[in-house]
């Protein structure tokens, strides 16, 4: 996936050191990043490849839970990735600047798991299904995609929610999308058994977690 264009860390470069902040305080991270980790489930011998991987935290968090698994984030906002080494500074996780594609990534190397969290949510209608492609083309036979992020938001309380916090930051277009349910229907393929697994409501709007596995013919 090639692009010049993305969108910051809550949608704006000057809010970037205060997205930690923001995450932990107001979409319940303590709660979906513990279960996001559990159902990766890093083990050693993993090459795990987390895009859009902002500034760190998810990768901090599996390099904690198995540090044998080799890991990878890869993000276009230098800014973000600069908060991140500072928090993997003393992990083996490797930082790549740029877009999702195979040439990002160092040769010969391709993932048993792709992750994302709270990436998709700011990616235009069209980006968003090339990305999943593209995670596809890469995943190893029998690998795993896991991803977490606003999806459908199916009560009236999550979507005023996510309509009061969540669009007001990442704006409307690349936003709705998910709040109508294109991550439930873009991550279900042929070859893939997909699930919805958790959902977590927030003061932001309704967080999901979805697992997709690549099954081996």
């Amino acid at each position: 996936m090639n692009t010049d264009t993305y969108t910051p860390p809550l949608g704006y470069k000057s809010l970037t050191p205060l997205y930690d902040l923001v995450i932990r305080y107001l979409t319940r991270e303590n709660a979906w990043r513990p279960a996001l980790v559990k159902q990766v489930n890093p083990v050693p011998g993993d090459r795990i490849l987390d895009v859009g991987c902002g500034t760190g935290s998810l990768l901090a968090a599996l390099a904690a839970q198995c540090p044998e698994a080799d890991l990878i984030g890869l993000d276009p906002d230098i800014a973000a990735l600069e908060r991140a080494a500072n928090k993997l500074k003393d992990s083996n996780v490797r930082l790549v600047p740029g877009f999702l594609s195979k040439e990002s990534l160092p040769k010969g190397w391709l993932p048993t798991k792709i992750t994302s969290s709270l990436m998709f949510h700011q990616v235009p209608l069209m980006k968003k299904t090339e990305i999943v492609d593209v995670m596809r083309s890469l995943l190893l036979p029998g690998g795993e995609l896991h991803i977490t992020d606003y999806a459908m938001q199916k009560s009236a309380l999550m979507r005023a929610a996510f309509r009061a916090t969540v669009q007001q930051l990442d704006g409307i277009e690349d936003t709705k999308h998910n709040a109508g349910g294109i991550l439930e229907r873009i991550l279900v393929a042929p070859g893939y058994m997909t699930e919805k697994t958790l959902s977590f409501p927030t003061a932001t709007g309704s967080i999901s977690l979805f697992k997709a596995k690549f099954l081996v013919s």
